[in-house]
């Protein structure tokens, strides 16, 4: 999703000033019973039951593995409500009244030291699936897979490039929790048996580079270093960050653990320390929120299942009330755009962006080109265009639309203000049709 309400302008360096806010949990939450990778999902719970902070109400089915759907508060299953979902989609959710004592589930126990030392491999890919463990970073891929293979990794990559404009949250993230994230990666080093792991940030946050780079003094031994990676778009795309940070080409089809590689986004190295040393599933997490809209925008560590309304109150509201809204979920390159702002705060929401809308008609394509060569995958995207309007799906396929990462340049480079990812996106459908 391109904001085409307003010119992209870089506010990090207002927002990742500001301490993260604490926002108040609402009296309901609600939880998805389906999502972007899971079309189906049974309840464990019925109306009026009492449940813990932490507890499994439910089974999300994913076809090749089952996703665990945790209470995010204690208090009451109250029933079941419509909204919209980060995928765009009104998705049916679980309502929890909140009983506000945060009671977490009793078998939730942390482990010890000595227990964490004795876990193998196949311990992590568990832990990781009984909490649910996702990609933070907003892909929602579920980590356990990744851990679920026998190759060697010889370097883990964490991704904290954070490329995309206005959000700050993993970088609000690292300045305050950075004793946990060094824990987690240090998990994650050890359950891949792999000396070497290297935190992957732009140079322009050299301060931050600093940061780390001190205090990893106190790690001396731990293999962990700072890797100062390009300041471009979109560098955090894994396939730019490998090349940046290793020099290694991933051709398309590929997985980067077929090369010794495993990445991972900073902020779920930070929630895979929860998972294996506390036994907790994710259930707050910081978001971004900013955009011309928006009276005060700022990052808040919100609890998961937060309906948009309720953070955007604490916002200080519209700005201009009256005035249509564009409202993305996610960054305004790759983000999702809502039909309104009756949608849930999910896990793997890193921020929200809100704008007035401001119609930009299209006009006529002018062969400039521009769209070809912006594209970091080597794609024709007007080729693409054209055989989508022609409904050409051999032309379709021949163009090869999977390789597409949705990184959104095309349309925002377009002179003539052409959706031109939204025709990808149309052909990467008819592309997976037999």
């Amino acid at each position: 999703m391109i904001a085409r309400s307003t010119v992209i302008h870089d506010t990090k360096g207002l927002l990742d000033a500001l301490p993260t806010l604490k926002l108040d949990v609402p009296d309901d939450v609600f939880l998805a019973t389906g999502n972007a990778r899971c079309a189906k999902a049974e309840v464990f719970v019925n109306e009026g039951d009492h449940v813990y902070l932490g507890q499994v109400i439910g089974m999300r089915d994913g076809g090749f593995f089952k996703q665990p759907i945790h209470a995010t508060v204690s208090g009451t299953f109250t029933g079941y409500e419509e909204h919209y979902h980060r995928n765009g989609k009104m998705t049916k959710f679980i309502r929890l009244h909140n009983d506000h004592k945060d009671e977490w589930d009793p078998s939730l126990q942390p482990r010890s030291d000595e227990e964490i030392a004795k876990l193998t491999r196949k311990d992590f890919v568990e832990i990781l699936q009984q909490n649910a463990m996702v990609g933070l970073g907003g892909s929602s891929f579920p980590t356990h897979v990744k851990f679920n293979h026998d190759k060697p990794i010889n370097v883990i990559l964490i991704n904290a490039i954070e490329c995309e404009p206005y959000i700050t949250s993993d970088i609000r993230l690292m300045n305050e929790e950075i004793e946990k994230i060094i824990q987690g990666i240090l998990l994650i080093q050890q359950a891949f048996s792999c000396k070497k792991a290297l935190i992957c940030i732009k140079k322009k946050h050299g301060k931050l580079c600093r940061v780390y780079e001190e205090y990893l003094r106190r790690y001396p031994d731990s293999g962990i270093e700072v890797c100062r990676v390009g300041n471009f778009y979109p560098q955090g795309w894994e396939i730019a960050m490998i090349k940046s940070a290793l020099g290694i080409d991933i051709p398309s089809g590929h997985l980067p653990s077929e090369y010794g590689i495993a990445n991972f986004n900073v902020s779920t190295a930070w929630g895979i320390y929860d998972a294996v040393k506390l036994n907790r599933p994710v259930v707050e997490r910081r978001i971004s929120v900013s955009g011309d809209a928006v009276n005060y925008p700022s990052n808040f560590n919100v609890r998961v299942g937060t309906p948009l309304r309720f953070l955007l109150e604490k916002c200080g509201g519209y700005r201009h009330p009256d005035k249509d809204k564009t409202i993305i979920l996610g960054g305004p390159m790759m983000g999702a755009s809502m039909p309104s702002d009756d949608c849930i705060l999910t896990k793997t929401v890193t921020s929200v962006l809100v704008f007035d809308y401001e119609e930009a008609p299209e006009s006529p394509c002018i062969r400039c080109g521009s769209c070809v060569y912006s594209c970091p995958t080597g794609l024709e995207p007007k080729q693409i265009m054209d055989a989508v309007k022609a409904f050409d799906k051999p032309r379709m396929k021949a163009l090869n639309p999977l390789k597409c990462i949705e990184c959104g340049l095309c349309t925002y480079v377009c002179t003539s203000h052409i959706r031109v990812t939204d025709y990808v996106r149309r052909a990467k459908v008819f592309a997976k049709m037999k």
